[in-house]
């Protein structure tokens, strides 16, 4: 497969009817409309370039929730595609998981619209999660479980070679804080993945994308928003809790988060204490080869 050299995040994206058309009132606002699609693109285009995350005939599945990020995530890749030096295919794919209320018209609606193709897959997940998660507790890992299992297997199904999912900088730092807080593991979510059974290759185009960049894009962009009412409003969500510390530190320290996720791009294994990711037993034979090297190379001279 060939090689995604650029994405040209300078191309702006034709303005097109509703739905999508931004909701910009004045000149002022259009400019800035236009100043955030263009960061958004480039930060996406970026993306895809530093982790190879498009090759030429990718079939791209887009897992679309209704949120504000998924909504987000499909728009840019739609744009991008348009100058992109390869040839892809979009498929917006959304789980239906039979939660009660929800609007099964809205996401069909928007995607026909659009001239969008995809599929509603139908998977009752919600009385799976609602039976087996026990009363207090929150129903975040089961359901994440159920619903990646669903989409990696119609992925498949459908033969999507990449997986796309609407992660976000600060979706990465609050799993990175997840797991050191409370499962004693360095590791967050990284911008591209290959599944533990090999069949599915993931890749999160909005690894580099702040979230409130994502919010006023969405809000712009007037999205037909679909609230997640399984687990969105839960009050003992410890994601939420590290979200608003980081949306705190954001605030009383900006610049943060940006150096935060530098952070997670810039590992050096020496200085942690993974005996498996580094040979910590074998720095005495690396001395000692060292100071022969030096003794060989005095001699010599």
């Amino acid at each position: 497969m060939q090689h995604v050299d650029h994405f040209d995040p300078t191309v702006s994206a034709t303005p097109r009817a509703a739905p999508g058309k931004p909701n910009a009132g004045d000149a002022k606002q259009k400019r800035e409309f236009n100043k955030l699609q263009k960061r958004l693109r480039r930060e996406v285009g970026n993306a895809i370039i530093d982790y190879r995350m498009i090759d030429e005939g990718d079939k791209v599945m887009v897992c679309l929730s209704g949120g504000k990020d998924s909504y987000t995530m499909l728009e840019i890749l739609r744009n991008l595609q348009r100058n992109a030096p390869v040839n892809f295919s979009l498929v917006a794919v959304n789980l239906d998981q039979k939660q009660p209320g929800f609007p099964e018209h809205v996401l069909p609606d928007y995607l026909d619209q659009l001239g969008v193709a995809y599929h509603i897959l139908e998977r009752d997940t919600y009385s799976v999660v609602k039976e087996k998660t026990p009363e207090g507790k929150t129903t975040c890992a089961l359901c994440s479980r159920l619903r990646r299992g669903s989409l990696y297997g119609f992925a498949e199904e459908i033969g999507a070679t990449k997986v796309a999912l609407g992660h976000h900088r600060e979706d990465i730092l609050e799993t990175l804080f997840l797991n050191m807080f409370f499962g004693g593991s360095l590791k967050a979510m990284p911008p591209k993945l290959l599944s533990d059974d090999g069949k599915n290759m993931v890749i999160r185009p909005l690894a580099y994308c702040k979230e409130a960049d994502i919010a006023e894009f969405s809000r712009l962009m007037a999205f037909p928003i679909i609230p997640c009412n399984l687990c969105g409003s839960q009050p003992n969500m410890q994601r939420q809790i590290v979200k608003e510390m980081l949306a705190e530190w954001d605030k009383k320290h900006p610049g943060r988060l940006e150096s935060m996720f530098k952070a997670v791009t810039n590992v050096a294994p020496s200085q942690l204490a993974d005996r498996e990711l580094f040979d910590f037993a074998g720095l005495e034979a690396k001395q000692a080869d060292l100071m022969a090297d030096r003794i060989r190379a005095f001699n010599v001279s």
